[in-house]
């Protein structure tokens, strides 16, 4: 036989001879080819001695034939039935599984497709199923994980468990590395001026962070408008496209400041020829806060009306009693600020201040009628047109009687005659009187009481230092603590009482210090006695012991106090 014959057959004996002898173990993968394709089952030769046996659901997706090679894994050399028990997926699986260990190995991405939503996070079938963390998913960890189901992302392998055969996935991860080398790239090429775009990323209360391609920048929030704005929120939404303009660039720490105002002119370059002071503005109410009402102008300019500027006479605690948000206004241009960006308005300057004629309307000696608007303790308020009292101190109430407080003769309501006494343009005061209607009846004084004249009377009020009698014609006279007996006297209230009829001699009348100084002990006295005890009383120093009616009351009363029609004290009293 030649060599050429032999060479084929010892081909063919040696093919033979190898896959009789080929080892067959569970768990491998092998190749086989279709030999018969039934409904239940597919039989694939793999070259043992029994036929091995695949599920037909396996090519539920495949158009197959017979002859066809495919990959299988052994999963069992005999079964029940003496064949072998094949698996197509399987086979798939343990090669994917083996890819994904190596490119875990290797530090490299995997490209899969989401499957569904589970228990904290996604499945992912990457060749086999994985796991996707919902904190993986994306830099920002997502509301709405569903949006994400079906769509096929790189992924990087984080974690593998052979044991468990757990595979867990970070998109995150890719996403961050893919950011860091495009900040790079925007840090290496970005410059002051330079106009980028980008979408908001968050927003906090001092502003709002925009993500450049990769890089973040802060928007401050007294960069986002040439107004006043109280919260990022007002002008921005997360998601949204921006376009602003680079303020600022630190490669070293990796940070980059932004402006979005700067994208526009400065209206306030030109602020004073544009608003003049004097001149009449429109606006629309944009705040309301308890010192004023934020009025803009423009876009970019707002003006202030103080809460003490929107009435020259009305009291107006707070501006939304009388405005409201959105509400169109008028108002005067008072002052204007460029460095700290403020304009001053009015709107009491549209009209005339009806205190520049007060004068004309109230002349000093005028008589004038009004309601008592407001008491407090050291006089009363009376309305003499809307907006604007006169006050009548306690000490122009009586010529003669000292009044505490002006509620002993006077009420909220009551109708008050009284004549201007003095005006005070600048401080918007106006002084009365009511005691001034009438005639000062200390001025004739000598003509009623002498020295020596008995009088009668009540006690009105005691003191620690003597005795108030009202005599005849409203006029107190005092009896000091030590004319009241010929012996001492250690409490007045042990000798006379408030509402006591007495009788007693007059050793006093003081025309200028406005006092009658009366002695009971001196009822009896001879002339002689009366003028003794007269020089004795006129001895006594009025600081110490004997003090004059003004003085007395003054005791039991505070000193005058400053006042205005506005002032603190007058509004509680009111209240």
């Amino acid at each position: 036989m030649s060599t050429q014959v032999l060479e084929p057959l010892n081909q063919e004996l040696s093919e033979l001879i190898d896959s009789k002898f080929t080892e067959f173990k569970e768990g491998t993968i092998v190749n086989g080819t279709i030999i018969e394709i039934r409904p239940q089952v597919v039989l694939v030769d793999i070259g043992y001695k029994s036929e091995g046996t695949i599920m037909a659901s396996e090519f539920e997706d495949e158009e197959i034939e017979v002859g066809d090679e495919v990959e299988v894994l052994l999963e069992r050399l005999e079964n029940d039935e003496g064949t072998v028990d094949l698996s197509k997926e399987k086979a798939a699986h343990k090669k994917n599984w083996d890819k994904i260990v190596g490119v875990y190995e290797d530090g490299g991405l995997v490209r899969g497709k989401v499957k569904a939503v589970v228990k904290g996070g996604l499945t992912v079938n990457v060749g086999v199923e994985a796991f996707l963390p919902g904190s993986q998913v994306d830099i920002i960890p997502p509301k709405d994980l569903t949006e994400y189901v079906g769509n096929i992302y790189e992924f990087k392998i984080v974690k593998v468990n052979d044991d468990r055969k757990n595979i867990v996935l970070s998109r995150r991860e890719v996403i961050e590395a893919e950011r860091a080398e495009l900040r790079q790239q925007f840090l290496r090429t970005v410059k002051i001026g330079d106009k980028v775009t980008g979408a908001v990323k968050n927003i906090t209360d001092f502003g709002a962070f925009v993500d450049l391609q990769g890089m973040d920048g802060l928007l401050h929030v007294t960069d986002m408008s040439w107004g006043r704005i109280n919260h990022p929120s007002e002008m921005l939404m997360i998601g949204q496209s921006v376009e602003v303009m680079i303020l600022d660039v630190d490669r070293e720490k990796e940070r980059v400041s932004l402006g979005l105002k700067q994208m526009t002119d400065n209206p306030w370059e030109d602020i004073e020829r544009k608003y003049q002071i004097g001149t009449n503005v429109k606006g629309k109410i944009t705040k309301l806060l308890p010192y004023g009402a934020f009025v803009e102008l423009e876009r970019g300019v707002e003006g202030l009306v103080h809460v003490s500027e929107l009435s020259w006479v009305k009291r107006i605690t707070r501006p939304s009693d009388v405005l409201e948000i959105d509400q169109e206004i008028e108002a005067v241009v008072l002052g204007i600020s460029i460095e700290e960006q403020k304009i001053s308005l009015g709107v009491r300057q549209l009209e005339p201040n009806p205190w520049d004629e007060i004068e004309v309307r109230y002349p000093i000696g005028a008589t004038i009628k009004g309601p008592v608007r407001n008491l407090t303790a050291y006089g009363a308020f009376v309305e003499l047109e809307e907006g604007i009292d006169g006050m009548v101190h306690v000490s122009d109430m009586s010529w003669t009687r000292k009044i505490n407080h002006p509620s002993e003769v006077l009420k909220k309501g009551d109708e008050v005659e009284a004549i201007v006494l003095s005006i005070d343009k600048a401080n918007q005061r106006v002084s009365l009187g009511v005691k001034q209607l009438e005639d000062d009846p200390w001025s004739l004084i000598d003509d009623r009481f002498k020295v020596g004249d008995l009088v009668k009377g009540s006690v009105a009020k005691i003191a620690s230092f003597g005795a108030f009698v009202a005599l005849d014609g409203d006029i107190d006279g005092l009896i000091h603590i030590s004319q009241l007996s010929e012996g001492h006297v250690d409490k007045i209230k042990d000798v006379i009482k408030v509402g006591d009829e007495i009788e007693a001699r007059v050793i006093k009348v003081d025309k200028v210090e406005r006092r009658i100084g009366l002695s009971i002990k001196a009822v009896s006295y001879s002339e002689e006695e009366l003028k003794k005890e007269s020089a004795s009383f006129e001895s006594l120093r009025p600081s110490s012991e004997m003090v004059g009616l003004e003085q007395a009351f003054n005791l039991a009363t505070a000193a005058a106090e400053e006042w205005s029609p506005s002032s603190e004290e007058g509004e509680e009293e009111e209240k």
